[in-house]
């Protein structure tokens, strides 16, 4: 009878995981394509680039899939089974609700381990190949789109803008066109009007202008005199090379010191880096001060030998110093003074940027426990919700999720955000999520084991009848 009920609660659970499974992972894939939809359209981009676009950028949104799908089919699992009464028939059998859960538990145990793997092995290769795709996408082949009233300067050395565009989108008016050459020559184009088109081969950007004038300025590097020519003109026809706008293959190499690209061996690696760096700029930093400050390498045996002469009046350092030789000894301490200050200070910002890495390393460390941790938390979040609200559907179960789901992305985004402000450290902050939702698992896990009436609107009626009876009796009583 056991393995029957085993084999019940999988059927029941891994269907309804599945949909919502997919269904988040394709809501939160929307949310992609609206982030960069606008780096996307009118690249003239095929349908497996796109395709493969939205593959590596998707791939992070498991770790976040992953927990709302648990989340949602727990809920929904156990609230059918008590819906249909099915849980109070397998409660007065004598089988308590954490056995009849002990399925469930080992398959989010096994949920959480496929997180963990896929966090740490799939993600880091997708995110710098998705690194590496976007760049191309925008910087080698940005939209050739000129948009009205604003400068168009993705063509190395031009800056195009056009105050209107006809609705054939190749007649232009109030055409302005910076051309710079090298630093001394700056040419300019206004026109009235003209018409825009691209050459057969899509190699040039052809313009023919009309009604308007041309500002030349000529020098070089050598000589800062330059010579200015204005030209007016009725056509003038102006060539424009596109080759910069080719697509090219940018390495994967140059994305892959990104610390989201590491795995958790690079990222224990990458930080055991950092932190001997640091120790040994500290050090280095020490050694070259006192190298500078030549009474340090004195032993102190010298100066116990060095007579101490009495006196009842209080002197000066100065005082001691002849006045021949005040000018360059205070020259000779300001200036130490001085470099032993920005050495520091270099120290210092060099310091303060390795911490920084280190903080960044540490989040991506624990993020990839923390975010697997979380699937097991939600799930004795929503395992023990259904069976108290004991509603099906996708009514109330999905609202309720939504309730905690949304509550655990808060707390693990404040979390991180003070993890980079350094105000929590790294184990804190990006675990924050986890345990404050924990004793909420626990809590409800109780209450449902005891057939808490949580959710029972009954019970609360019930309750604020006794309170209001108990308040009109102590008024009587007065």
């Amino acid at each position: 009878m056991i393995k029957k009920l085993d084999t019940l609660i999988l059927k029941t659970f891994l269907g309804p995981f599945a949909v919502t499974f997919f269904i988040s992972l394709f809501v939160l894939m929307l949310q992609i394509l609206w982030k960069y939809v606008d780096d996307l359209v009118g690249k003239g981009l095929d349908f497996i680039t796109i395709m493969k676009f939205v593959a590596l950028a998707s791939a992070e949104l498991l770790t976040l899939a992953m927990p709302i799908a648990i989340l949602i089919s727990s809920i929904m699992t156990f609230g059918n089974l008590g819906e249909r009464f099915e849980l109070v028939a397998i409660k007065s059998s004598g089988i308590s609700l954490l056995r009849f859960m002990r399925p469930l538990i080992w398959v989010s145990i096994l949920l959480c381990g496929v997180t963990f793997l896929f966090a740490n092995y799939v993600i880091p290769y997708s995110n710098f190949k998705f690194k590496t795709l976007y760049y191309d996408i925008v910087y080698k082949k940005p939209a050739l789109d000129l948009k009205e009233g604003t400068f168009f300067t993705h063509i190395n050395g031009f800056a195009i803008k056009v105050g209107k565009k006809d609705p054939d989108g190749k007649t232009i008016h109030n055409v302005i066109i910076y051309e710079q050459n090298n630093p001394l020559q700056d040419n300019t184009i206004l026109a009235e009007k003209g018409v825009m088109t691209t050459s057969d081969d899509k190699q040039f950007l052809e313009f023919t202008l009309q009604n308007g004038v041309r500002y030349q300025e000529t020098g070089n590097v050598y000589d800062t005199a330059t010579e200015f020519t204005q030209m007016n003109f009725k056509e003038y026809k102006k060539l424009i090379d596109l080759s910069s706008l080719s697509m090219m293959n940018t390495s994967d190499s140059a994305f892959k010191k990104d610390q989201k690209s590491f795995s958790v061996h690079e990222l224990n690696y990458t930080r055991d880096s950092l932190v001997k760096e640091n120790d040994s700029l500290k050090k280095r930093t020490f050694n070259q001060s006192l190298v500078q400050l030549h009474f340090s390498n004195i032993p102190d045996s010298i100066w116990k030998k060095v007579a101490v002469i009495p006196t009842t009046k209080k002197r000066k350092f100065s005082d001691l110093l002849p006045d021949s030789a005040k000018t360059g000894i205070y020259s000779a301490a300001y200036s130490i003074t001085e470099n032993i200050k920005n050495t520091y200070q270099f120290t210092a910002d060099n310091i303060k940027d390795r911490k920084e890495q280190i903080r960044n390393v540490d989040i991506e460390w624990h993020r990839r426990f923390s975010l697997s941790a979380a699937c097991l938390v939600l799930f004795f979040i929503g395992a023990p919700l259904g069976s108290i609200i004991r509603k099906g559907g996708l009514g109330m179960p999905l609202l309720v999720a939504i309730i905690f789901f949304l509550l655990f992305y808060l707390l693990n985004v404040f979390g991180e955000k003070f993890v980079k402000e350094d105000v929590w450290p790294a184990y804190f902050g990006m675990w924050f999520s986890v345990i404050i939702l924990s004793p909420v698992g626990a809590f409800l896990t109780y209450k449902a084991m005891h057939d808490s009436q949580l959710f029972n609107k009954e019970f609360y009626t019930r309750m604020f009848r006794k309170v209001q009876l108990a308040y009109t009796n102590l008024l009587n009583k007065k």
